[in-house]
């Protein structure tokens, strides 16, 4: 009994009490740094993209109910687009905006163009506000791509890393002919490090990148339904017109 408890503590002496996290970054095999500082700089970019468009869509839709509610409010489409034209300030104005410029072409050839079909006009205005949306939309979702390859790689990096780290642990035992908790200890903590990391960098990323996926669909639906609501509302125009 008593050899027991001198080899206990013997043992117990024998870890070293400096296991905390940096140190198994330093102690780590290149590889396993390698993986940490790959799934660390992985980390810090996810968040800085996720809380970039959280805000970002904040402040777009803030803006569009700004500009709807001047839209609807009846006042001349022709002050808003003088205003509007130099620079829109949010997608769903620049929508707007290049269906009245196309309109404008129409009105400033009108003579000329005489015998253009009202269709046809209608047809273009159309295609050029599915243009701007499809373009807006493609600014909006840059670095989404990111998001998505990080929350689907990073934890098969981090078992990487992992498997790197056991190998290690294993070579260190047959090295030393040693099995004591102070030889494979510092391996496998190596090794459930990067696990833990790339858990840290994939979790955040998957459920940023749904969350963040599903406010872009709405707002491309809301710039969809307003293009559809302003194309029927020149369609009324032209046909008056004619």
């Amino acid at each position: 009994m008593e050899n027991e408890v001198v080899d206990s503590a013997v043992l117990a002496g024998s870890v070293d009490p400096n296991i905390t996290i940096w140190g198994l970054f330093l102690q780590a095999d290149i590889v396993v740094k390698f993986v940490i500082l790959l799934l660390v700089l992985a980390s810090f970019w996810s968040w800085a993209i996720i809380f970039d468009k959280a805000i970002r869509l904040r402040r777009l839709r803030a803006r569009a109910e700004q500009f709807e509610e001047t839209f609807w409010s009846g006042g001349s489409l022709d002050q808003l687009f003088d205003r509007l034209d130099g620079r829109p300030p949010d997608p769903l104005s620049a929508v707007f905006v290049s269906a009245m410029r196309e309109w404008r072409r129409y009105a400033a050839r009108n003579k000329a163009a005489a015998g253009e079909s009202v269709t046809s006009l209608k047809e273009r205005v159309e295609r050029v506000m599915g243009i701007t949306i499809g373009r807006e939309m493609d600014r909006l979702e840059r670095h989404m791509v990111f998001l998505a390859s990080v929350g689907s790689a990073a934890p098969f990096i981090g078992l990487f890393g992992t498997v790197w780290g056991i190998m290690n642990a294993f070579t260190s035992i047959a090295a030393q002919a040693n099995t004591s908790l102070a030889v494979v200890a510092p391996g496998i903590a190596e090794a459930l490090f990067a696990t833990a990391l790339g858990l840290v960098a994939a979790i955040p990323a998957t459920i940023g990148f749904n969350k963040l996926n599903n406010d872009l669909g709405r707002y491309g639906q809301r710039m969809e339904a307003f293009a559809s609501e302003f194309s029927a509302i020149l369609s009324r125009q032209l046909e008056e017109a004619a």
